[in-house]
């Protein structure tokens, strides 16, 4: 598959190492030249590129911090194929990187919110997982203790298409409903961070409830 990758961050990099380990064409972006990405290239083989060229994908990852969303150039998926999948692995924290948003703080879902900015449909997933865990803890389907991952976004198909990746990254995959459900693994609920096995994510998810704990909130 063709991946673009949009953020050479903890997890973005990351993906850029599994995705082209996996045999994977990887072209990944920043917010700054390609050729400040030389060192990641040549490690894994992935393309550093410009974004708008590594959206030309048959699947996009969206691995940016929230606040640089709107930065994004406002028509970068104008004429990407609505076929192309697009996932969001962002995280909202006010208090550590993004300032206050004010539509995540009063409870919109944060991928809701980026979905909106991006005008694309996304799904949401590789956001509860520390990106040291996601480059090391993969296990082959079946293997015992398998962490889960949570997929959520409105579209089956797309989910599906995210679900066969995040189970050949070494992960059991969990469907996690619509977009909206997706407030049920971000930051402060019981999935996020805590490597369960996919029925530990069910049982989190099923127990996560609403509203941002103040050490998630800019304005506790």
């Amino acid at each position: 598959m063709k991946i673009g990758i949009i953020g050479a961050g903890h997890i973005g990099g990351t993906l850029t190492r599994r995705l082209t380990a996996l045999g994977h064409t990887v072209f990944v972006a920043n917010s700054r030249d390609p050729k400040t990405l030389s060192a990641l290239a040549a490690e894994t083989g992935a393309k550093p590129v410009w974004p708008d060229e590594a959206v030309e994908a048959d699947l996009v990852v969206v691995t940016i911090p929230e606040k640089n969303i709107p930065k994004l150039p406002k028509d970068l998926f104008a004429r990407v194929p609505s076929a192309v999948v697009v996932i969001d692995t962002g995280n909202y924290y006010p208090r550590q990187r993004d300032g206050l948003i004010a539509p995540i703080e009063g409870g919109l879902p944060e991928s809701v919110w980026v979905e909106q900015q991006l005008g694309r449909p996304v799904v949401k997933a590789f956001n509860n997982i520390y990106a040291e865990h996601l480059l090391n803890l993969g296990r082959p389907k079946g293997a015992a203790g398998r962490i889960a991952l949570p997929v959520a976004g409105d579209d089956a198909e797309s989910r599906a298409v995210v679900m066969k990746l995040v189970d050949e990254l070494g992960f059991d995959p969990v469907d996690a409903g619509d977009l909206d459900e997706s407030w049920r693994q971000q930051p402060g609920t019981p999935v996020y961070a805590t490597d369960l096995d996919a029925a530990g994510v069910r049982r989190a998810l099923a127990e996560a409830t609403p509203g941002r704990k103040a050490e998630w909130s800019a304005i506790g």
